[in-house]
């Protein structure tokens, strides 16, 4: 193997490591599926008792925020979190149905997949947000248009997240399942994240030339 061969195959494993560490989020995903097994376990366990389920999943909301504060998380990032469970807490307590606990989660996908595709509209793809800010290039990363079609394409994978959530999420809600709804909250949450991850990655390199340096090395 040549060795300019050899620094493509370790400049690539080197992109590739640093974009599934940033957009993993194994730990975000994971303190998202918590307050909603409690949410689903206080209220079967509790005789379909929507307090006790709103109950539960704030107690363990206020845990994983004491927890995350303490490790040097952002507060106000904390604090969204927190309040998202107490707000789906509080509507299901309103509305007497245990499924509205979801409500605000179907609303905040069916948010995110509308701009993350408004993003892509205005070739300022999100994916290339976080990862170019991440990686410290500013705006240097939309100079480079070859990158910016591969952020662009690689984007339509984290619409598809989101609309994947909103098509199991909204028949479970309109029905009013809440034991199917906790289920499907776990499911599509890190174990979804993982394979958008991996999916994204896959169209950015099939996206970028072999010559293109990577997602370091933005070319204007």
């Amino acid at each position: 193997m040549t060795q300019d061969r050899q620094a493509g195959i370790a400049a690539e494993r080197d992109d590739r490591d640093s974009f599934m560490r940033l957009l993993g989020g194994r730990a975000s995903a994971i303190d998202a599926s918590l307050p909603p097994i409690a949410f689903g376990a206080g209220w079967f366990f509790g005789g379909e008792s929507i307090a006790i389920g709103g109950g539960a999943a704030v107690v363990v909301g206020a845990l994983i925020a004491g927890w995350r504060l303490r490790g040097g998380a952002r507060p106000l990032a904390v604090l969204i979190s927190l309040l998202a469970v107490l707000f789906g807490a509080l509507i299901a307590l309103y509305t007497g149905d245990a499924a509205d606990f979801f409500l605000p989660r179907l609303v905040t996908n069916a948010l995110s997949a509308l701009a993350w595709m408004i993003s892509i509209a205005i070739r300022w793809p999100l994916l290339g947000v976080v990862v170019g800010t991440a990686l410290g290039q500013a705006r240097r990363w939309r100079r480079d248009p070859v990158l910016l079609r591969a952020y662009s394409r690689a984007s339509w994978v984290w619409v598809g997240q989101y609309v994947v959530r909103l098509v199991v999420f909204i028949p479970l809600w309109l029905l009013g399942f809440t034991g199917a709804l906790t289920i499907a909250q776990v499911v599509l949450t890190w174990p979804l994240v993982a394979v958008c991850v991996a999916a994204s990655w896959w169209v950015m390199r099939r996206s970028l030339p072999p010559e293109h340096p990577g997602l370091r090395h933005p070319q204007s």
